[in-house]
């Protein structure tokens, strides 16, 4: 303590208070031993601005899960008629090839319907970008239907006796036929797949959550549905393939849709058990389940075969359904947003990386 000759001067100090001790308030960190930085307010929580969805939801309807699931079933279907064709089935080849052009021109309707203007779809047609799944879609769906039509317009024409007014036409007709029935062998898969990689190309926390093994499921669900149809318009001695299909095709979607939700994020993940969307695609893997096994006990009995084939068509519907208004939902709420982001962060941190892009923002 330093002194001065000036000390005497000072007035007498009275005693000194003593210091409060503060108390720490709800939601304040502990004080430190004083060797390091300590923070003096809680950690914050996140809120999204006025409660908005950090993302955008897509501006999709249920005409766009229609589509999807048309999509599939007319796929499947086109597949399964170019095996009929190439094996001499000609009940399972004319049924699945109408079945083919008929869900796909049904799709078409909801594809425009949700488009707003038919010339819409017509305009996506000007330019062919290969990293856009949207572009390369439309002409999927335009390749697809040209040969589904092809070849349905040679079933109906056989169907009522060569009466169509085809003229000269109707030897080109035959002659186009087989050939674009092997069209849908290439485009349908493409066709029932396609949907998924949209879907997944987008912000969506559960699309793209699940993109590694979304592809997987529609193809299972496809297949499920193509197979399903079969069975319940084609009689048993030739919808053979049509079981064998289902079967494989239902186990395919319950395999890849119980593996793509262990891999997502536990928080995204919930979205597919919630809501109304966890409502469809719980009845849709009950019901994928059911006519997958009635199909490989019961396929070979019409009645059978009719009611599991339609359990499996219903699985399929309902599968896209569930699939897309769960991604709507996610985007909805911004905890399926921040909450996988944050856990990537911190996992980032702890493996030691600390020096990147993502880890220094």
């Amino acid at each position: 303590m330093s002194t001065s000759e000036f000390d005497e001067f000072r007035p007498p100090e009275g005693p000194r208070k003593r210091k409060r001790k503060r108390r720490r308030r709800p939601g304040m960190p502990r004080s430190g031993d004083g060797s390091r930085e300590m923070p003096v307010v809680p950690d914050a929580e996140f809120s999204s601005y006025y409660g908005r969805p950090v993302v955008k939801p897509a501006p999709w309807g249920p005409d766009v899960a229609v589509y999807m699931f048309l999509g599939g079933i007319a796929g499947g279907s086109a597949v399964l008629a170019a095996g009929a064709q190439l094996t001499g089935r000609e009940a399972l080849r004319r049924n699945s090839r109408l079945a083919a052009l008929g869900a796909a021109g049904l799709g078409a309707v909801a594809l425009v319907r949700d488009l707003g203007r038919p010339e819409r779809f017509v305009n996506m047609l000007r330019t062919f970008k290969v990293t856009s799944p949207m572009s390369v879609g439309s002409w999927i769906l335009t390749a697809f239907s040209t040969g589904a039509g092809v070849s349905a317009a040679a079933e109906v024409d056989r169907l009522t006796g060569a009466r169509l007014p085809l003229g000269p036409l109707r030897r080109a007709l035959r002659g186009l036929e087989r050939p674009a029935g092997l069209v849908g062998l290439v485009t349908g898969p493409a066709l029932a797949t396609y949907t998924a990689v949209l879907l997944s190309d987008t912000a969506t926390p559960t699309w793209n959550e699940a993109r590694e093994e979304l592809p997987f499921v529609f193809a299972g669900s496809a297949s499920a549905a193509a197979g399903g149809l079969a069975m319940v318009t084609t009689p048993v001695a030739q919808a053979g393939p049509g079981r064998v299909l289902a079967v494989l095709g239902a186990a395919g979607d319950l395999v890849a849709d119980a593996v793509m939700e262990q891999r997502m994020d536990p928080t995204v993940a919930e979205s597919l058990h919630q809501g109304q969307a966890g409502r469809m695609l719980q009845a849709s893997k009950a019901l994928t389940a059911a006519g997958g096994v009635g199909a490989l006990v019961l396929g070979g009995h019409r009645a059978g075969a009719v009611v599991s084939g339609a359990a499996l068509v219903a699985g399929s519907a309902l599968t896209r359904l569930g699939i897309v208004q769960a991604g709507l939902d996610s985007a909805k709420d911004p905890r399926y947003t921040i909450d996988p982001q944050k856990r990537r962060l911190a996992e980032r941190r702890a493996a030691g990386i600390t020096d990147d892009s993502i880890t220094t923002l």
